[in-house]
């Protein structure tokens, strides 16, 4: 995904005498495009699991956006966040509490800092506690990173989920099983819901596209909210949630069954129909089963929607 396709386009644009393969463009928009397709390269090794490889583009994300926006501004914070992030990765504790406290000094600088910014800082704080083993400071942080979240998304928004993702995970390494299936619980729930009324907005637009003209303007590509990085976090945390579900001590069938429905959901989505049908199959089964079976109807419709897509494009 964004990794290697981040990183082909940082090796297209960047010759050996700089990025002269660009456009010519005026500087500030010049710098700006290298630091979104650094910012992307970056982001893309890390999802790939490979932090090292994070670090160079990252860092060169930094440079040219304290050219453009000054070394205190806020554009910084989630760069910085990066480094910290990648630098957790490798091992390198010290290096990453450095940009932690330059992230925290932007943001304690910024009395107009929004929410968003700093739930995102709060939750690289709760992240390098976890790395440290500091597991009562990390839930500090991450809570803090959900109070925030909420102020600024709303109580039933994915944005909160992360937070409460990562707290679960503490609380099910500190043996507190109801509590972790709780939050487990929580942020299937929150998933499940946003990525409904994404596939409700996804067919609205297909269907309004079928009745237009087809001599009409062709529109922009189908609005659903699934960028990149949403994707690849709603992805990765539904797995974890579904191994924990099939195989260690939180198992319930109900709620296997919903995160494979938003599993499906989110590789239908995707386009990845052949992962889609697959996953789908497995909720289908697993729904029939259980003596509430209210979620069948709409896990049958979505394997309706796979198996068009398919015969549309075979």
């Amino acid at each position: 995904m964004a990794g290697h396709g981040g990183a082909t386009t940082l090796r297209a644009v960047w010759g050996p005498n700089g990025p002269a393969a660009l456009p010519q463009l005026p500087s500030h928009l010049l710098l700006e495009s290298l630091i979104a397709v650094a910012l992307s390269t970056a982001q893309g090794f890390l999802w790939a699991g490979k932090p090292l490889e994070a670090i160079p583009a990252a860092l060169q994300a930094l440079r040219f956006s304290s050219q453009v926006f000054g070394s205190g501004s806020v554009q910084l914070v989630p760069i910085f966040l990066l480094l910290a992030e990648a630098s957790t990765g490798t091992g390198r504790l010290r290096q990453a509490a450095k940009y932690l406290s330059q992230a925290q000094w932007i943001v304690l600088q910024t009395p107009d800092c929004s929410a968003a910014l700093q739930s995102k800082m709060y939750r690289g704080l709760g992240l390098f506690s976890i790395a440290e083993g500091n597991l009562d400071q990390a839930l500090y942080h991450l809570a803090n990173d959900v109070y925030l979240a909420t102020a600024e998304f709303g109580l039933n928004s994915v944005e909160v989920s992360g937070g409460y993702f990562h707290m679960a995970n503490i609380f099910f390494h500190q043996n507190k099983m109801d509590t972790a299936n709780a939050l487990y619980t929580e942020v299937s729930s929150l998933w499940h819901d946003w990525l409904l009324s994404s596939l409700q907005g996804h067919q609205r637009v297909l269907r309004a596209r079928a009745e237009a003209s087809p001599f009409s303007e062709d529109e922009e590509g189908i609005e659903d909210g699934m960028t990149e990085a949403r994707h690849e976090e709603a992805t990765r945390v539904l797995w974890a949630v579904l191994k924990l579900r099939e195989q260690g001590p939180l198992q319930h069938p109900g709620e296997t069954a919903r995160v494979l429905h938003a599993l499906a959901m989110i590789h239908y989505l995707g386009l990845d129909l052949a992962k889609a049908q697959e996953v789908g199959m497995k909720a289908f089964n697993l729904a029939k089963q259980l003596p509430q079976q209210d979620s069948l109807e709409t896990i049958g419709h979505l394997l309706e929607l796979i198996n068009a897509q398919f015969s549309h494009t075979t």
